[in-house]
């Protein structure tokens, strides 16, 4: 008997049983070693939140850690126990195509590997700024997209890498990952930017919040000619933009930067396959240029999942990435 996570309802999930699949000759059959719950975007679409699909059945989760148990006759590569990233839903065992999985580095633990989705999410919004060696960045939000975005920013070259939010713990989370200054969003923040910015303001700014609000504040955040990376996914609408005064008359660039707008293949300069950034992700968290020390705040067993939602809707700020263990 297999389990997947299902959100039935809105605000419920749940463990759904089902039979085992079977691997076809072109697949891979492989057991679940540990899984992350995207506290984002999975809590939209459990709790419903706007500009989701709301079409209850539904699966939930996209990026787990696993080791392959059967190899398909027409499969050549992989073996059984070899471990692989492969953004599926959150299942114990599942069939899947080899061209989907990446191969995971010895030397990096499951739990590290597993935040490889969501580190593929925020480098293809840094890579869609073009930053050049030298620019300031600041990023809105210290979640884990933001955390991570931060990261590929100063990798990329940016001086200084600022992170902003309101909640002081992930502040000092962000500092410990790097950040050259965490700053509340409060007060006299903007002078302290231009401190750090000698007098400007920082060229490129990283939405990572998805909160309508945030947007409106990098207008007064970023330099004239700049370059705004919406890369968290919004729940709402902002209605106060004067697109004459924030944009039209400051030269901004705006830059929507969805994961899925992503070619198929063929990664060019700015706008790299899934593929190659997934491999790209798992050398740099083996070779430990990303980190990910922090950002996983809770561990539960698979059959504990309902429980994970619940910490996940009660949205507390401290609660960053979800891991869910299928080990037996």
């Amino acid at each position: 008997m297999n389990t997947q996570v299902r959100f039935t309802a809105p605000g419920v999930a749940e463990l759904v049983h089902s039979d085992l699949p079977v691997c076809a000759p072109n697949q891979l059959l492989v057991r679940a070693v540990a899984s992350l719950i995207s506290p984002g975007t999975e809590r939209a679409f459990l709790l419903g939140l706007e500009n989701t699909a709301r079409n209850y059945p539904m699966g939930a989760g996209y990026s787990m850690v696993a080791e392959v148990i059967e190899v398909g006759a027409e499969v050549s590569g992989w073996a059984e126990g070899d471990r692989l990233a492969v953004p599926i839903e959150h299942q114990r065992i599942a069939a899947v195509r080899p061209q989907h999985c990446t191969p995971v580095p010895d030397d990096l633990a499951s739990e590290q590997a597993c935040f490889f989705f969501m580190a593929a999410i925020a480098l293809q919004g840094v890579r869609k700024a073009r930053i050049e060696l030298g620019e300031g960045v600041a990023t809105l939000g210290a979640g884990i997209i933001g955390l991570l975005a931060m990261q590929w920013a100063k990798l990329n070259g940016a001086v200084p890498a600022l992170t902003l939010d309101v909640d002081d713990t992930r502040l000092e989370l962000a500092r410990n990952l790097g950040a050259d200054a965490a700053l509340q969003m409060q007060g006299d923040y903007l002078d302290r930017i231009a401190a750090l910015c000698d007098g400007g303001k920082p060229q490129v700014v990283v939405d990572a919040t998805g909160h309508p609000a945030a947007v409106t504040s990098a207008f007064d955040i970023i330099a004239h000619h700049g370059r705004l990376v919406l890369l968290g996914s919004t729940r709402g609408n902002t209605s106060d933009v004067n697109f004459y005064r924030d944009v039209h008359k400051t030269g901004l660039t705006l830059i929507g930067a969805h994961n899925s707008v992503r070619p198929v293949a063929d990664s060019s300069p700015g706008y790299w396959t899934l593929a190659d950034d997934h491999r790209l992700v798992l050398r740099c968290l083996a070779a430990g240029r990303l980190r990910v020390a922090g950002l996983a705040t809770h561990r539960f067993a698979w059959e504990d999942a309902p429980a994970a939602y619940a910490e996940l809707t009660a949205w507390n700020p401290e609660t960053l990435g979800l891991i869910l263990n299928w080990a037996d």
